[in-house]
């Protein structure tokens, strides 16, 4: 959500900054609404001054037995009254009309994020390991003969429809093993702290964190009104929800592992087979609470979590900068890290790290008690994959391949499957 008193202020720094995300300008619109909606606010407490003021002289005249006085005012008192509260419903509607229109406007980037159109535009700004030479044609994962056994489609066709999986056996476990791993690591060595939240949320939650209005096809309802979060970052963002914490207590950091749902309404036909656009997936996401003075550092905080993880499972990625036109409705700057997967021979998203500054807090209304005493203030908000779980599953069984069928699996996963390290042509775990 947008500070209005920022639009009245500087309505062409708006438009400007939304015209880099590629939208028409809107100020106009919304400051015709606004002056609308101030001038019934004002009119409105006009009239209730008067009615106030009629409704004490209505004694006065009871008292002088003026009943010609009595009447009239009591008639104006009556028809102030209705006038009054017919102001105060349309001041109400105009209320609702320049929120619903604010709900829908995109947040501004940051003045240093890369203009551009699409992902084409992005811009690279580092990248970590070298992509195998494989001296045979690496395969995508689910052709890969140790991994056919424990990744079944049809299957879950059958249950659910297509963009669904069964996992079982090794693979299962393999994917369990990397989300305790990711869990493990954000906690014990990041300063995460681990959270378990519902995946059902009530409506308002959604649209703290902007999912809703504007993006409500990408998600999942329930008949009795309860949506079925796309990624954590719903519930961890909205713990501070209606809050006004103290200044001491931030940032605060969270981490969680999660089922996640998303219809992908906007990507028909892209990446249909194998696992990597799915319904339901797996995530450990991460969300922080910060002080507005502290959020770009800690932009870059997260994003060097989601890259330590790679770098521990030695998966060679890039991180990119996402230009204007390529960001997330809530975001003022995002990094997206990519994972090299041999089986495509590209980069593809594996994180997304963002920062929103005031954005979702004023939907959210979550605000921080400065130390000094002075006047709450908005918190800022940053969320990042740390990572997605399936992706990272793919990622790990193409790097790993071996010419025949089996995967070497990364050390740091060794612990946590009892010390086994290679995944078999036959899909055992050895």
């Amino acid at each position: 959500m947008h500070d209005i008193r920022a639009i009245r202020e500087n309505p062409a720094a708006f438009d400007a900054a939304v015209a880099r995300r590629g939208d028409a300008p809107v100020s106009s619109e919304i400051l015709k609404i606004d002056e609308a909606r101030r001038a019934k606010i004002l009119a409105s407490e006009t009239a209730q001054a008067a009615q106030n003021k009629a409704a004490k002289e209505i004694g006065a005249a009871k008292a002088a037995g003026n009943d010609a006085e009595f009447n009239r005012l009591r008639e104006e008192v009556s028809a102030k009254k209705a006038e009054v509260a017919q102001m105060q419903a349309e001041a109400k509607e105009l209320d609702q009309k320049l929120n619903d229109l604010l709900a829908t406007i995109p947040n501004l980037p940051y003045e240093d994020v890369p203009q551009g159109a699409d992902e084409e535009d992005n811009v690279e700004i580092h990248r970590w390991g070298t992509p195998r030479s494989f001296d045979f044609q690496p395969k995508e994962h689910y052709e890969i003969d140790g991994v056919k056994p424990g990744m079944d489609f049809e299957t879950a066709a059958k249950l659910s429809g297509s963009r669904f999986v069964v996992l079982s056996g090794a693979i299962a476990r393999i994917h369990r093993a990397l989300a305790q791993f990711m869990i493990d690591t954000h906690v014990e060595e990041n300063g995460l702290q681990e959270t378990w939240t519902p995946v059902l949320v009530r409506e308002d939650m959604m649209y703290g964190t902007g999912q809703l209005p504007k993006f409500g096809e990408d998600s999942y309802q329930t008949t009795n009104g309860w949506w079925l979060i796309p990624t954590s970052e719903v519930t961890l963002t909205n713990i501070v929800n209606g809050e006004t914490v103290d200044e001491s207590s931030l940032p605060r950091r969270y981490c969680a592992h999660s089922q996640c749902f998303r219809s992908e309404a906007g990507s028909a036909g892209r990446d249909t087979a194998g696992m990597l656009r799915q319904h339901q997936f797996e995530k450990v996401e991460m969300v922080s609470i910060t002080h507005p003075d502290h959020s770009r550092d800690e932009l870059d905080r997260m994003t060097g979590c989601a890259q330590g993880i790679l770098e521990k499972l030695g998966l060679p990625y890039r991180t990119v900068v996402l230009c204007t036109g390529d960001m997330g409705f809530g975001a003022r700057r995002t990094h997206d890290i990519e994972v090299w997967l041999p089986g495509q021979d590209t980069y593809r998203e594996i994180s997304s790290v963002s920062v929103c500054g005031d954005f979702q807090a004023r939907r959210m209304n979550a605000r921080f008690k400065p130390a000094d005493g002075g006047k709450p203030q908005f918190v800022h908000t940053l969320n990042g994959s740390g990572l997605a779980v399936g992706r990272c599953l793919i990622a790990v069984l193409e790097n790993g391949q071996q010419a025949d069928g089996s995967v070497e699996l990364p050390g740091a996963l060794h612990p946590y499957l009892r010390g086994k390290t290679r995944l078999a042509a036959d899909g055992q775990l050895v």
